[in-house]
């Protein structure tokens, strides 16, 4: 083998496969051979494949989509960054659905449910049980119809309570507190139909309800002869008798969601930086996934949550932090170094500490990659994102290219910052114009320490200013 180390255009010129058994390689001008090599047939190959998927691509988003989900599935950094890219190209990522989802991901109009088999504890033989059933009978109605059609040691109370906190039975029309309530009362019930049945006797409260055996020709899945199906001999199904548990409020919304990512290992029906996303791809455009891109020597800043909290103490008995911190493309390992971390907490308080299992900040630092080429991020400073003020400053586009009134802008931003250039309010720039608003964010170089005497500084000048908060975006 030998080490490309620089090349030359040569022009047009003919080139020829010259390889070796079972290989492709290429002759050196010192008799070296270079394996691996590839040559015109390769590239057409290539270039063929490339053509396909983006044509898919283009003309098939959702389920080009979808199969990409699908093919990545075992791979959770992978599909987190597709759900993104997802959400860029307009198209929806639903939570799973038990009447509609199959065991991969699955495309649906202009969305993408996830598959069945995606949800913890849910086993393939209950999910071809599901399917099945589904095909056969028709669509679910309700909790009490799946715990009814479905042999309780094929999908279990366990795979019954992922489903629901996953979001696959949201369909019901009952929200996932109450059916997590009602699962114990309706799983019994469905067992004891499924032991009359078993012996060819009715229950006493569907057939009162009209929908168990009767003497007129019923089965003994409690049809009659006027052409009722399995499920019971009126169009409910006789499920009015299945019990139902006192009603109980929704879970919290922060609840709800931690239970989704628990089962399917994201958030799917919202994401806790969702509300914050327009301004986050403004303020701190570098996302988790990309951040392997970016060079050590810049400062970065980004909005995140995190995701993973490890507090340590140093031989020295200093206090230090390693996070994992996630954004919705991405997540990275993070650390905070002793003196970061007490000039950030201090002397807070527990309840008070910035840095906390599922805390929503906008982080400073850079990018590390001193530990076996694995990227991290190194903490410099925090704030929770409910503190983050930017300054947003209006520019007519007849003074924007004016390098005057530049420079004048320029001098008032400058002038508001510290000693050390370590002010952490941005400053945002909006061109307006008749026809069109375009936003700037101005470098890091510009952000400044006070935004309200910022803002006081460039009304006197003539820029018309105003601070924004960033939950609001102003």
């Amino acid at each position: 083998m030998v080490k490309i180390l620089s090349r030359q255009s040569l022009g047009v010129q003919p080139v020829y496969d010259i390889g070796v058994v079972n290989d492709h390689n290429f002759l050196t001008l010192d008799g070296l051979i270079a394996s691996n090599c590839f040559n015109k047939s390769h590239s057409m190959a290539y270039g063929y494949v490339t053509y396909q998927t983006a044509y898919l691509k283009a003309n098939y988003p959702v389920e080009y989509m979808a199969a990409l989900l699908s093919a990545n599935s075992g791979d959770q950094e992978k599909v987190q960054m597709h759900i993104a890219n997802c959400l860029g190209m307009g198209i929806e990522v639903l939570p799973p659905n038990v009447n509609a989802s199959g065991l991969d991901f699955t495309p649906k109009d202009n969305t993408i449910l996830f598959g069945l088999s995606a949800v913890r504890h849910v086993g393939e033989g209950a999910i071809a049980a599901l399917i099945e059933s589904r095909e056969a009978d028709g669509l679910f109605k309700s909790l009490a119809d799946l715990c009814d059609r479905i042999d309780s040691r094929t999908l279990n109370k366990r795979a019954m309570e992922a489903l629901i906190q996953s979001g696959a039975m949201d369909d019901f029309g009952v929200h996932r507190n109450q059916l997590m309530h009602d699962l114990p009362l309706v799983v019994d019930w469905a067992q004891s139909r499924a032991k009359d049945r078993e012996i060819g006797q009715g229950n006493l409260f569907d057939m009162m309800m009209g929908g168990g055996s009767d003497s007129n020709g019923g089965d003994s899945n409690g049809g009659d002869s006027n052409g009722g199906d399995s499920n019971g001999g009126d169009s409910n199904g006789g499920f009015e008798s299945a019990p139902k548990a006192p009603a109980v409020a929704e879970y919290p919304d922060q609840e709800k969601l931690k239970l989704e990512k628990e089962l399917l290992g994201f958030y799917i029906s919202d994401h806790p930086l969702k509300s914050v996303q327009r301004a986050a791809k403004l303020l701190a455009p570098v996302s988790m996934a990309k951040l392997a891109e970016q060079s050590e020597d810049m400062t970065l800043s980004a909005i995140v949550m995190i995701s993973m909290l490890k507090p340590v103490i140093t031989k020295k008995g200093d206090r230090m932090a390693i996070l994992t911190i996630e954004d919705l493309t991405g997540s990275v390992d993070a650390v905070v170094f002793p003196r970061t971390y007490q000039r950030i907490e201090g002397d807070r308080s527990e309840e008070n500490k910035l840095f906390q299992q599922d805390a929503r900040l906008m982080v400073w630092g850079k990018v590390d990659r001193s530990r076996e080429e694995r990227v991290q991020f190194i903490v410099d400073d925090a704030e929770p994102i409910e503190a983050i003020q930017m300054v947003m400053v209006e520019i007519d586009p007849s003074i924007a290219g004016d390098i005057a009134q530049q420079q004048r802008l320029k001098t008032i931003l400058l002038e508001h910052q510290d000693e050390n250039r370590k002010g952490k309010i941005p400053v945002v720039a909006v061109i307006a114009s008749q026809q069109r608003r375009q936003v700037v964010r101005l470098g890091s170089q510009f952000r400044v320490c006070d935004e309200a005497a910022t803002v006081q500084a460039l009304n006197a000048q003539g820029f018309p200013a105003r601070s924004a908060a960033l939950c609001t975006g102003g």
